[in-house]
C-alpha cells in the first residue's frame, strides 16, 4: 500500500475522476467486484504456494 500513501488524496480523487469518465458510473460496481474477486484469488493462490514451500 506504499503506493497510495505516495499518490494521496488529490491523486486518488483524479484517478477515480478518470475512471467515472473511462466507465461510467453503471460499470464501476461490477469492476470493483471483480477485481476484489481477483484480488481473492491472488492471495489465496500466493498463499497456497506458501504452504506448499513450508511443507517440503
Amino acid at each position: 500500500m506504499g503506493i497510495l500513501r505516495d499518490i494521496g488524496a488529490p491523486g486518488l480523487i483524479i484517478i477515480v475522476l478518470g475512471a467515472l469518465l473511462i466507465f461510467g458510473p453503471k460499470r464501476l460496481p461490477e469492476l470493483g467486484e471483480s477485481n476484489g474477486k481477483m484480488l481473492s484469488e491472488f492471495k489465496k493462490a500466493v498463499k497456497g504456494i506458501g504452504d506448499q514451500d513450508q511443507e517440503k
